[in-house]
């Protein structure tokens, strides 16, 4: 039986999606992907995701407010979360996290409301004792502060693009570091040497489709499917074998998840449309 991989964010359940969305999981089902992890990001998506998920058992959910969407996201939708926790099942809350990257949100007042949100959901989190995964650009150092806080919490910082010191810092915190498509562009050299040192039980690959695609599929949308070639570049780079990645860092995301590590089960064109 192929190695299974597992794909630990992506975004299967957004619009680039929805002409294609049975055929692109076909795909990742042919590629031996047999797991993705499913952040939400506003809201307004957490039904549509729910519905998707409970259609394929291929798709585990996370339900979240993402830091880019803020002027999607209110205050009530933070006790609209914590309920939608106590109902519906999910892997872990996210995608929620800091970005001070974009010019609108370098503000004071800007950051203050990103890190209420953020916080917030951190202690939420915790209520449910669910695993985070965070999204955070230029915020590092401040994420950290926020996780030392809630020392119980564990989780991912997806696409991981942070110091040497940085991410052991988050491993001694509990935490797991992603890492996707950038890492096979040749001069992405921070974070090649970052694959490279750090422990393998610590990493988890993610595609974070639609968006940054592998240097082979460099311009098009991005699916799960590709996920082996992160893994082949994992293993190049470390100079280990394939299935040496792939069983280590699948087994850390069942670990992390609480994921059945059975095979998924094939898609059924009558349990999931390819639009919403």
């Amino acid at each position: 039986m192929p190695v299974k991989l597992v794909d630990s964010h992506c975004h299967i359940d957004l619009k680039p999606f929805d002409t294609d969305r049975l055929v692109v999981l076909q795909r990742a089902r042919e590629a031996s992907v047999s797991d993705i992890i499913v952040p939400a990001i506003t809201a307004s998506s957490w039904n549509h995701l729910k519905i998707l998920a409970d259609k394929q058992e291929c798709l585990h959910p996370a339900y979240g407010l993402h830091p880019m969407f803020m002027s999607a996201h209110t205050l009530k939708h933070l006790d609209d979360l914590d309920h939608f926790l106590q109902a519906e099942k999910a892997v872990a809350l996210g995608e929620c996290g800091l970005d001070f990257f974009i010019k609108t949100e370098q503000t004071d007042t800007a950051k203050k409301a990103q890190l209420h949100l953020f916080s917030s959901q951190l202690s939420i989190a915790q209520q449910h004792k669910l695993p985070v995964i965070i999204h955070s650009r230029k915020s590092l150092d401040l994420v950290l502060k926020q996780l030392r806080q809630k020392p119980d919490l564990q989780g991912v910082v997806h696409s991981f693009s942070g110091s040497l010191q940085q991410a052991h810092q988050l491993i001694d915190q509990g935490f797991y570091l992603g890492f996707g498509g950038p890492i096979t562009y040749t001069r992405a050299k921070n974070l090649r040497r970052l694959v490279t040192s750090l422990p393998l039980d610590a990493l988890l690959l993610e595609t974070d489709a639609p968006d940054q695609p592998d240097s082979s599929h460099y311009g098009q949308r991005n699916e799960p499917a590709w996920l082996h070639t992160i893994a082949q570049t994992v293993a190049e780079l470390r100079g280990i074998s394939y299935h040496e990645v792939v069983n280590a860092t699948s087994n850390n995301a069942y670990k992390l998840f609480r994921l059945n590590s059975q095979p998924c089960l094939p898609i059924n064109s009558t349990k999931i449309k390819s639009s919403p």
